[in-house]
């Protein structure tokens, strides 16, 4: 299928490892030309190698100078902007709430839902001239039902579904598209170390709280990151044109979290 999306301008945030990787090399398969930042030295250091056609820029999503100096790096690579992937976030503390230092609270509101806000408040004016303009916003399953002893993360992951039905009526008019992605237990580093965390908590061993947490899904198994490149790249292309407003969940038909 034929996307229709060659030259399309791309800034993808955290877009140097995991999901947001996948989603930029998915973008430039179809054609895209993609910026991505990250906080991560490391692998920004590895992009050049790897995936030569990325262009990067080192930026934490809650510094508002920090994005302001990615937008005018992305901006000048790009020449402009069609499409903003809000993919950054941390899992923040796993504990009981009173439990939790106020600060690892805050730190997770401020990656997951304020850097959301830094980043689409930047690029609205540069989407206004584009002829196919997105913003998607990535939550989480935890964006749509309780999480126990992750109330932080909850908490900013269900604001993120709020922040996206607001911005669709707000931007429509414009012509921009704005849509939540809410993936399910996605397979990765990322998903193990919170179902340790998890699993340390209760005190159960890593197996018992991995099919503990599939079983809350119809289908019996990890969403991988391509299928959710896909779902955006889908979305953001001319064909998902009509596509606005919506909280897509890629979850297996998850039906809770425990």
């Amino acid at each position: 299928m034929d996307l229709d999306i060659g030259g399309l301008r791309v800034l993808v945030t955290a877009g140097v490892a995991g999901i947001g990787l996948e989603i930029a090399r998915t973008f430039l398969r179809e054609g895209a030309r993609v910026h991505a930042c990250d906080m991560d030295r490391d692998a920004l250091e590895a992009i050049p190698s790897s995936d030569p056609k990325l262009t990067t820029s080192y930026g934490d999503v809650a510094d508002r100078a920090d994005m302001t100096r990615v937008f005018e790096d992305a901006l000048g690579t790009l020449g402009g902007l069609d499409v903003l992937i809000n993919n950054a976030g941390i899992a923040g503390p796993t504990g009981r709430v009173e439990e939790i230092n106020p600060e690892d609270w805050d730190r997770c509101l401020d990656v997951c839902i304020t850097g959301q806000f830094n980043c689409t408040r930047l690029a609205v004016p540069h989407l206004r001239k584009s002829q196919n303009a997105s913003i998607i916003n990535v939550s989480s399953a935890a964006g749509r039902f309780g999480f126990p002893l992750r109330s932080p993360y909850a908490a900013a992951k269900w604001a993120v579904i709020g922040f996206t039905k607001s911005l669709s009526r707000e931007l429509g008019q414009d012509g921009i598209r704005v849509n939540a992605i809410l993936p399910g237990i996605v397979a990765g580093d990322r998903q193990r170390r919170v179902l340790e965390a998890k699993a340390q908590q209760h005190g159960v061993p890593f197996e018992e709280m991995e099919q503990k947490a599939l079983a809350n899904a119809s289908l019996k198994e990890y969403v991988t990151a391509q299928q959710l490149a896909d779902q955006i790249v889908f979305l953001c292309s001319p064909r998902g044109r009509t596509i606005s407003g919506q909280a897509i969940a890629i979850d297996a038909d998850l039906q809770m979290l425990t």
